[in-house]
């Protein structure tokens, strides 16, 4: 029964991951085609008010699934509907997505390629009639391949793929499919020539505990700003909420603009530029990393369409190379720790960026970006860029809240120290310090 059951996904995430594949090849392709195009004018991004009012016109018309940044409805169909994602979001995702990237939107390319890639994988589980159980699979082998092709990193776009749908939990009965598809997904993308970001770091300071204690500071610092970036896009959500969506399109592409004027022009669309220049150890402007919070919160929010991962690595590569200038350290290696620390926390996947970092920049970078990434994870707490994620876990023994519930519904942590513990102790100390002073 194992060998049938590994047989038989063996085969499945193949064709998943050769048909997300060439939808991803196909997205980028015609996404770096369009943009190439468009920055050719030298005023191209005051078209983006007319195109972001397009791109809401379209979604709210046609499929008000494609609303957003992609990831977070496919983990939203997962959860409540067995991943059945209807086969219209392709198209709509696809179109919508390229017009608000090329014309300067500042969102990213995972979210049209997750949602892509889960929408053909759920096209492929109804045509063939699959039970919801392996329906909801197969669309997370969609996930899977969708990440791994579009950011060339095979093994954390599988582990993307089963850590970012529960917190603290990890879906090992799909991990191999969802293996096989990023893979494959990723070698078939290539296919198209399509040029990844891979930045090997080779110079990186010597392990000592004294440096080891820095990336802890700064990992703190990194869940501070996670804690900024998803708080702001809550914030920027429940305003143009209110708002009609002719008229929030509107006005938040004009404020996009009059944004990206008053401060700089590189903080619209994906960035990959600003990124590299990162971690090649140029210095970014000092607050590049809020600037980019900012816009990529009203672009998504007034109805704008792509991802949300590229202004977390923009964001994070910015902080990070603030923190280095600040304190005199590698501006380069601390840009790339920061971008995956922030995706960590931001996205609650701190095994998948972890591997990303190896993939993305080499293994001698890979224990400080792990410890960054899981020290950021903590701190940023119950909060998530995807709210439909489930609790599985809670983050510290400390605290007391509920699990499995969406993370959106979860309540405040209750502060209960353990008796007998480090910070029993402290909590014992400062209370009774509270007391002597009322008295």
């Amino acid at each position: 029964v194992l060998i049938a059951s590994i047989l038989k996904w063996t085969f499945f995430a193949v064709i998943v991951g050769s048909a997300v594949g060439v939808s991803t090849g196909v997205f980028l392709y015609l996404l770096g085609l369009t943009t190439n195009f468009v920055t050719g004018f030298n005023y191209y991004y005051l078209l983006l008010p007319p195109m972001i009012l397009l791109s809401a016109i379209i979604v709210k018309k046609i499929s008000p699934d494609a609303e957003g940044h992609g990831t977070e409805k496919v983990i939203e169909a997962v959860h409540k509907k067995s991943g059945d994602i209807p086969i219209k979001v392709i198209p709509v995702k696809l179109f919508t997505s390229i017009i608000t990237t090329a014309f300067g939107g500042s969102v990213g390319k995972e979210g049209p390629c997750a949602q892509i890639g889960g929408g053909i994988a759920s096209f492929f589980a109804q045509l063939l009639k699959f039970h919801p159980t392996d329906r909801k699979k197969l669309v997370i082998c969609g996930i899977s391949a969708g990440f791994a092709s579009v950011f060339g990193t095979p093994i954390a776009g599988a582990l993307f793929g089963v850590e970012v749908l529960f917190i603290g939990q990890i879906m090992y009965e799909v991990l191999y499919p969802s293996f096989i598809a990023g893979v494959i997904g990723y070698h078939t993308c290539s296919l198209f020539g399509i040029t990844y970001f891979k930045h090997p770091i080779n110079i990186v300071p010597k392990f000592t505990e004294f440096f080891l204690l820095k990336v802890i500071f700064f990992a703190i610092l990194i869940g501070l700003v996670a804690f900024m970036f998803i708080e702001t896009l809550k914030l920027m959500h429940s305003v143009f909420r209110k708002i009609p969506f002719v008229k929030g399109a509107i006005l938040g592409s004009l404020l996009v603009v009059f944004i990206a004027l008053v401060t700089s022009k590189q903080y619209l669309g994906l960035g990959l530029d600003t990124i590299a220049g990162a971690i090649n150890g140029e210095k970014l402007p000092p607050f590049a990393f809020l600037w980019k919070t900012i816009l990529t919160a009203i672009t998504l929010s007034c109805g704008g369409s792509g991802g949300i991962v590229t202004p977390i690595f923009f964001a994070g590569a910015a902080s990070g190379n603030l923190f280095a200038r600040i304190f005199g350290f590698d501006i380069g290696t601390f840009s790339a720790i920061g971008m995956i620390a922030l995706l960590a926390a931001c996205t609650n996947t701190p095994i998948a960026s972890s591997v990303m970092a190896i993939e993305l920049f080499g293994a001698k970078i890979g224990v400080y970006a792990s410890v960054c990434s899981i020290v950021a994870f903590t701190i940023v707490g119950y909060r998530s860029v995807y709210p439909s994620q489930i609790l599985g876990i809670s983050k510290s023994s400390s605290f007391r809240t509920s699990i499995n519930k969406e993370i959106k519904d979860v309540e405040s942590p209750l502060l209960k120290p353990r008796k007998n513990t480090l910070v029993g102790v402290i909590f014992w100390v400062f209370y009774k310090i509270v007391h002597i002073l009322k008295k």
